[in-house]
């Protein structure tokens, strides 16, 4: 049996394996990572040698940390790393192309869609009635979107929001406040089943979630890096942030939202929070734009877009759908019952 995983931002690990009467044997770990000291190597085979095949990736990971001898220094590769190489060697972890992946682009829709359908999409996902998908959303309107554990009364400054005519949504994830306006923003989803993050500590799957968008990025000419635990930088400046939010049988919604054009005055006299990082910052203004996207691409919104759809499709593959009239369905019944009501949205007042 053979498992590969490459580490975001790191190197192969490779792992090769028998299973004898549900246990692991040869166990051979190899890769273009760095390690010392070289017994480190021989050290990781024994632990898992003998291992049950049904073994969770924390305790294949806690089976090498506890092997591993004292100094011992990791370059490109880690204890967790390993133990995903050998959860897909089982078949018990997939990779990105082991799935027929999905895109949804629809035209543009309310805040409260948007948040309805995410919760529609990762439950889908979840049960197994969806394959993947990645969601390019399109916005109708202005808004606010804060994170489910946010409260409102200090994320956001409701007579300016109501000022402007921009509506305030919580979405299901945690995570800071998002300031949308039509056409200034990209916002992506990406539902994925439970085992394509199988192994991967919350911070790493930010990262290995990310990885696609960052080729994408460097394929338009902007050297983007993640910056932990949930931001993609560049040495432009911040780019976007993620958010996600798992479900009971381990599917994980990971969405992403980045500025191509925002007007920072106008998010700063909306977001309380906003101001504060400004006077600590000690400036005194903002009448400015946040541009990364626009003013390091030359491009039009649309055409990152597409970009980043083709980078994706070129990675992993990618069949165009749509939203069922059930999933329609259920959307507008969580609007009405959920996402629309004071209860939600002020439930961190």
């Amino acid at each position: 049996m053979h498992g590969e995983f490459k580490m975001p931002a790191g190197k192969l690990v490779v792992v090769d394996l028998d299973l004898h009467e549900g246990r692991l044997t040869h166990v051979a770990v190899s890769g273009d990572f760095f390690l010392e000291p070289d017994e480190a190597l021989f050290a990781m085979n024994a632990a898992l040698e003998g291992a049950s095949g049904n073994a969770t990736a924390t305790e294949l990971k806690d089976r090498i940390e506890h092997a591993l001898p004292d100094g011992t220094m990791m370059y490109g590769i880690s204890s967790s790393a390993v133990a995903t190489a050998v959860r897909r060697a089982l078949s018990k972890a997939t990779s990105w192309t082991d799935h027929e992946w999905l895109l949804l682009h629809e035209p543009a829709q309310a805040p409260q869609w948007h948040m309805a359908l995410d919760q529609v999409l990762i439950e889908e996902v979840d049960a197994g009635r969806r394959a993947p998908i990645l969601r390019v959303w399109e916005w109708a309107a202005p808004c606010v979107v804060i994170g489910s554990f946010q409260s409102l009364g200090n994320e956001v400054d409701l007579e300016q929001a109501e000022r402007y005519g921009i509506e305030v949504v919580r979405r299901i994830s945690g995570g800071g406040a998002m300031f949308i306006e039509p056409g200034n923003t990209i916002t992506y989803s990406v539902y994925a089943p439970a085992s394509l993050v199988e192994g991967l500590s919350f911070q790493d799957s930010y990262a290995f979630l990310d990885d696609w968008v960052l080729g994408a990025l460097g394929d338009l000419g902007i050297k983007a890096s993640c910056q932990p635990l949930n931001d993609i930088t560049s040495p432009g400046g911040k780019i976007a942030g993620a958010a996600q939010k798992r479900l009971v049988g381990g599917a994980v919604l990971h969405h992403v939202t980045m500025s191509y054009d925002i007007d920072a005055a106008k998010m700063l006299q909306v977001l309380r929070i906003g101001r504060e990082k400004l006077s600590m910052k000690g400036t005194a203004s903002a009448n400015k734009r946040v541009d990364p996207l626009r003013s390091q691409t030359g491009l039009p919104r649309e055409a990152i877009v597409d970009a980043m759809i083709g980078s994706f499709g070129g990675r992993y593959g990618l069949s165009d759908t749509s939203v069922t009239a059930a999933e329609r369905q259920r959307t507008q019944e969580l609007i009405d019952t959920k996402f629309a009501t004071k209860e939600w949205i002020a439930r961190v007042p």
